[in-house]
């Protein structure tokens, strides 16, 4: 007995279909971010209450130097210095938030989903905080314009304009560092309330104490331009700088602001965003 093998024909499969690779979306351009994050400075109510108080602020001490200051201290140098004092309090608050906000308000996924190079998203808002700060900076000087011509308008006496252009600049790097400041904390704490808290123990707490110090300890009087970061910016309002006063203001910058900064910075782009 014999058995025939028989063989079935198998048909060929079908080509598998490869999907075509999916095409790379580009970044966001670096100019949108810029505007986004300008926009969400004051999009919350504290950042519009902050930039509201500017205002009002600046309205203020145009009003209070017209009522009572003296006819000999009606000068744009008077109105600018009274103008600028309440934004070297406020600004950096707006710096602080607009760093801040990813992680106190919980938008840090959103912002870190949709541009996922944290750098990009902190250089915007390094961006926006500088030009804050120069913009506040020629608001005031404007403002400051304004009401000395208003005064001397209205008392009777020449107007002076002394204020000069080197004096503009300092003044105006004065507010950028200041905004600086608030940027860095905001960078190196990443909590509003923590950070706020910050500023204020930087710019008016220490400040008190390291005077007290300079009084009473000799050693420190002598090395306290180099160390005491208030006291070396100071000099910019006080108008023109020479070279020793240049650099206590560069050692100082740099160990209070940029080194801080660099570390924040660093912790910053390995941290978890909940």
């Amino acid at each position: 007995m014999s058995t025939t093998a028989t063989t079935v024909a198998v048909p060929p499969s079908p080509p598998v279909s490869r999907r075509a690779p999916r095409p790379v979306p580009d970044p966001v351009p670096f100019a949108r971010l810029v505007s986004v994050e300008l926009r969400k400075c004051f999009d919350t109510r504290a950042g519009f209450w902050l930039l509201a108080s500017i205002g009002i602020a600046a309205l203020l001490a145009t009003g209070s130097v017209l009522l009572w200051a003296p006819d000999s201290a009606i000068t744009y140098s008077t109105f600018a210095s009274a103008i600028g004092f309440p934004m070297t309090v406020i600004l950096p608050m707006i710096a602080v938030l607009a760093v801040t906000s990813e992680w106190s308000q919980r938008s840090g996924l959103t912002t870190f989903t949709l541009v996922p190079h944290r750098g990009r998203a902190i250089a915007a808002k390094a961006v926006v905080t500088i030009g804050i700060s120069i913009a506040s900076t020629a608001l005031a000087l404007v403002v400051g314009v304004l009401g000395t011509v208003a005064g001397s308008a209205l008392l009777g006496v020449d107007a002076a304009w002394n204020l000069g252009p080197e004096r503009l600049f300092n003044i105006a790097l004065a507010q950028v560092i200041g905004m600086l400041v608030g940027f860095m904390l905001g960078v190196t704490i990443r909590h509003s309330a923590g950070a706020i808290v910050g500023y204020f123990v930087y710019s008016f707490v220490l400040p008190g104490l390291t005077e007290v110090l300079a009084q009473t300890q000799q050693w420190f009087g002598d090395l306290r331009p180099w160390v005491d970061v208030n006291y070396a910016q100071s000099a910019l309002y006080n108008g023109s700088l020479d070279a020793s006063q240049w650099a206590h203001l560069a050692v100082t910058t740099f160990v209070w602001l940029v080194i801080p900064l660099a570390v924040g910075l660093w912790a910053l782009m390995r941290s978890e965003v909940k």
